[in-house]
């Protein structure tokens, strides 16, 4: 399959993922917790996926000499952190400025670093020139996504603290996602790229919850016993997680990044389709949003920029 179709489908995981975890926050009515069940039951999925695939024994062992052989440094391991660090700061942001804003801020963070990383080859998979089109696609797929958010933006949640908060959790998805790239060139098994995320993840998010009950500022919530589809955060983040540790190697973080809001946008349309949220319509700003989403991608030439080798040594 097309690395460009699977790109597009980590997009619709990700709606996938937050309709499931949003669901669960709201029954829980605590973010954190279901953020930590989320990252806890992927950790755990990898974990009984681990003694069963020699794989990722391999990849594990072809890590640890590549850390020792200082071919990636060790905290680039630490991407997992990453992820845990955005959904805390999600957590935290998303009920000052709603997530309509929310996702625009994220978008214009997350696309802004891929320039960056590209740029500098983070990925590990070779360097990719910032061009008038690349910065082109990017700037059209913000605007897409604030298109397809306009009904449900409030000018009253405007805040840059929040508005700065927002691009910070998109920036560090960028980042993670670069790093993941590299860590999975190592491993050369994206399963353990996988479990490597949910051990550093979960951990973060297991120290912010204690500190968090400590401190008064947190609680543990009875679980709720169903639907069961609001417990499969784990297993998409898995999955999803394995999916761009190989994708964004060949594609590069940006091209990576448009078609994968590109698929986030489409999902979250079938998803309201099929079992909307409450309060939720489908509106006309979101279907053309989706349309100009796919624009940036065709209008940035991403798809078959050229990619620099690292020179070898």
């Amino acid at each position: 399959m097309r690395l460009d179709i699977l790109a597009a489908l980590s997009g619709v995981l990700i709606a996938l993922q937050t309709r499931a975890n949003g669901e669960l926050s709201i029954r829980l009515n605590n973010s954190l917790q279901a953020a930590l069940i989320s990252f806890g039951s992927g950790l755990i999925i990898i974990v009984i996926v681990a003694f069963f695939h020699s794989g990722m024994k391999q990849g594990i062992k072809n890590l640890q000499q590549a850390v020792a052989s200082r071919k990636i440094a060790r905290w680039k391991l630490l991407a997992g952190t990453m992820g845990g660090s955005f959904v805390a700061i999600q957590t935290q942001i998303v009920p000052l400025m709603g997530v309509a804003l929310y996702s625009v801020a994220s978008i214009a963070g997350q696309t802004a670093v891929s320039l960056v990383v590209d740029r500098i080859g983070l990925t590990g998979g070779g360097t990719r020139p910032i061009s008038i089109r690349r910065v082109g696609a990017a700037l059209l797929t913000v605007l897409a996504v604030i298109i397809s958010v306009f009904d449900r933006l409030n000018a009253s949640n405007l805040s840059i603290i929040a508005v700065s908060g927002g691009c910070l959790a998109g920036a560090l998805v960028g980042i993670r996602s670069a790093l993941n790239g590299e860590i999975n060139k190592h491993s050369q098994q994206s399963f353990t790229t996988s479990l490597l995320n949910f051990i550093t993840g979960t951990s973060l998010l297991l120290i912010l919850m204690v500190v968090g009950i400590i401190l008064g500022k947190s609680h543990l919530s009875a679980l709720p016993a169903g639907p069961w589809w609001i417990y499969t955060g784990g297993v998409i983040g898995v999955v999803y997680i394995a999916f761009i540790s190989t994708i964004v190697q060949h594609l590069g973080v940006l091209t990576f990044t448009l078609f994968s809001v590109g698929g986030q946008l489409v999902g979250s349309l079938i998803i309201d389709l099929v079992s909307p949220t409450d309060g939720v319509q489908i509106s006309a700003y979101l279907i053309t949003g989706i349309f100009m989403t796919y624009l940036g991608v065709i209008a940035g030439g991403v798809s078959s920029s050229r990619v620099k080798k690292p020179a070898k040594q």
